[in-house]
């Protein structure tokens, strides 16, 4: 029943408020849909997690390709994100 005049409303979708729906995370979304623009910098990273695989003295790594390839994702995802954004 409602609080102010005692007559019960069927719960549905116009009621709800927005703090009631889930929200979708577009960046993720973005992201997805981000990736075959940055395949080159994507093989280039598995490139180099194949040569330092065998490296037993642990000083070998892929830090600066991995970041190259999300360098590209992000990019790519930025203008549509932030259209997005309200």
């Amino acid at each position: 029943m409602g609080a102010k005049d005692g007559f019960a409303y069927p719960l549905s979708a116009s009621v709800l408020k927005m703090g009631d729906v889930e929200p979708v995370d577009q960046k993720k979304y973005l992201e997805d849909s981000s990736k075959p623009k940055c395949v080159r910098p994507l093989i280039e990273y598995q490139a180099c997690v194949k040569r330092v695989e065998g490296d037993e003295t642990r000083e070998k790594h892929c830090t600066g390709q991995y970041f190259d390839y999300w360098h590209c994702i992000d990019r790519a995802v930025a203008p549509k994100l932030f259209d997005k954004l309200k």
